[in-house]
């Protein structure tokens, strides 16, 4: 099974690296719930080195990525950047922490980082991620009659996204389903939207075709509503290491020291 190679190729690459991996899940569309029959994996993973590589005044590198077969996409965060991203709100790490496929889960780090997520969550930096993927998805692939029917998921997620960090001022779902649910009210336009999905989740290819009227008007509207929203957008917050730094510290105690 593939998730058995995932699982059998983090332990190899704790060996192969001398790390621990502290928290590995899927990030992309497997998680997101709109796969198809061919999609890749994403495997994404924060891990610790040990004591003697942070003793060190050297600029070392703090990520790594492998490409396996089977479509097999792996890309680690070591867990100093994890940190210094999580207090900047970054999303793609915030969803990680959000994943509903986990791969590995050890020590507490990951706890810890959900438990401190409210203390540093911006809205402001979150909205403007996703707002950029919507739009920047919306003018890549959108540009004529005939379009991949499959990038509507691709600018609908980040639009869904959006429209619950309005509502909720928390860090949106991973899962399009539950945004699709929570966020879409107009029962055409989301039934428009179920129908591509089971599409897609059964295999059906969803090249080239014409561009669905109501979805388009849908995000086009929500583009032109968020783009207005944030550039009123006030959110101020004062954060501070002490939390992530005790996070910190508290991990390599537990990995190296009393595991």
């Amino acid at each position: 099974m593939i998730i058995d190679e995932i699982k059998n190729e983090l332990l190899t690459l704790e060996k192969d690296k001398n790390i621990k991996i502290l928290y590995a899940v899927e990030s992309g569309s497997r998680a997101w719930g709109f796969e198809s029959k061919n999609s890749d994996w994403d495997v994404r993973f924060i891990y610790v080195h040990q004591y003697d590589w942070y003793l060190s005044i050297n600029e070392k590198k703090d990520n790594i990525e492998k490409m396996l077969p089977n479509d097999i996409d792996l890309s680690g965060w070591e867990l100093k950047k994890s940190l210094l991203l999580f207090k900047k709100s970054n999303p793609p790490l915030l969803e990680w922490l959000r994943s509903p496929i986990i791969y590995k889960e050890e020590f507490r780090t990951a706890t810890l980082l959900r438990n401190a997520v409210k203390s540093y969550f911006n809205p402001k930096s979150c909205l403007y991620h996703y707002l950029h993927m919507a739009n920047g998805n919306y003018e890549a692939y959108f540009k004529s009659e005939l379009v991949k029917l499959k990038k509507y998921f691709y600018v609908l997620r980040p639009i869904l996204a959006c429209c619950w960090i309005e509502r909720t001022n928390e860090m949106a779902p991973m899962e399009f389903a539950t945004l699709l649910q929570s966020e879409i009210s107009d029962p055409v336009l989301k039934d428009k939207i179920k129908e591509l999905l089971l599409k897609k989740k059964n295999g059906d290819e969803l090249n080239t075709g014409e561009r669905i009227k109501v979805i388009d008007d849908f995000i086009i509207e929500k583009l032109n509503y968020f783009k207005k929203f944030l550039f009123d957008f006030k959110f101020n917050n004062s954060i501070n290491n002490d939390l992530l730094n005790t996070i910190f510290r508290d991990t390599l105690k537990e990995v190296w020291i009393n595991s």
